[in-house]
C-alpha cells in the first residue's frame, strides 16, 4: 500500500522562525529557519555544528557562529528537526 505524504504548510515550511538543527551530508548546521525557497534554505544566528554532545542536552558542545545568515541548498539535507 502506499501513502501520500503531505508537506504544504509541514515540513521546513512549518518550522519557519523556529530554531532548527540541520543535518546535511558534510556538516550539521543551527540557526533559527528564517526562509525557506525551491532550492535553499535561509537560517539567521547560523552555526556550524562540529561536535553534538549527547543529543538530550540543550544546545551543542562545539557550534561555530557564522559571519551572516547563511544559505543551504535543500538538496543537501538529509533530515531536520526543532532545537530545545
Amino acid at each position: 500500500m502506499k501513502t501520500i505524504v503531505e508537506t504544504t504548510g509541514g515540513g521546513l515550511e512549518g518550522l519557519l522562525g523556529e530554531r532548527v538543527a540541520i543535518w546535511c551530508m558534510n556538516y550539521i548546521y543551527a540557526g533559527v529557519l528564517e526562509g525557506v525557497g525551491d532550492n535553499d534554505i535561509k537560517l539567521s544566528d547560523a552555526k556550524v555544528v562540529y561536535e553534538t554532545g549527547p543529543l538530550t542536552d540543550e544546545g551543542f558542545q562545539d557550534a561555530q557562529q557564522l559571519p551572516s545568515d547563511w544559505y543551504i541548498r535543500v538538496t543537501a539535507i538529509e533530515s531536520y528537526g526543532v532545537m530545545k
